[in-house]
Order: structure tokens, then sequence, then C-alpha cells
């Protein structure tokens, strides 16, 4: 049963993500890679809050996490395909 909470949570966390996020053009698209993003952005978050001290080891990180890792990775992403672009 925690797969699927997963699979919705990173769903709704990576729509959020997107949604939240400038720009449009260079954005992955599609239902799989918005569940995906926002499943790596829980990824992202719980081992960037470990580092940080946010959270204990064992601990993962919440839907606002999720969200909030899964933005990050977008604006990453923004930001290598614009510089990839610009001759």
């Amino acid at each position: 049963m925690w797969i699927l909470w997963t699979i919705v949570i990173g769903f709704v966390a990576g729509v959020l993500a997107k949604f939240l996020t400038p720009g449009d053009t260079h954005e992955p698209q599609g239902f799989i890679l918005t569940t995906l993003l926002g499943i790596a952005g829980a990824f992202v978050m719980t081992y960037l809050g470990q580092a940080l001290g946010w959270y204990q080891e064992g601990q993962a990180t919440g839907f606002f996490g999720a969200t909030l890792g899964a933005i990050l990775i977008l604006l990453v992403w923004g930001f290598i395909a614009s510089r990839r672009q610009t001759p």
C-alpha cells in the first residue's frame, strides 16, 4: 500500500511543482514523468534534509518536502536546458 501512496504523493507533488515553477518549454511532460519528478523530489529533499540536519537517519520527507525537492529539480533542469540552447 505504501507504493501506491508514494505514487499518489509523487504525482501531486510533481504537478504542484510544475505549476509553481516558472517557464514551460523545457519541463518534463506527461503523467509518468510528473510522477517520477515528485518521487525524485522526495528523495532529493530526504537526503538534503538529512545532510542539513532537518531529518534524522531513516526519516523521510513529507508532501511539502517532496514538492520543494521537485521544484529544485525543475529549476536545475531549466537552468541546464537554457544553457544548452544558448550559443
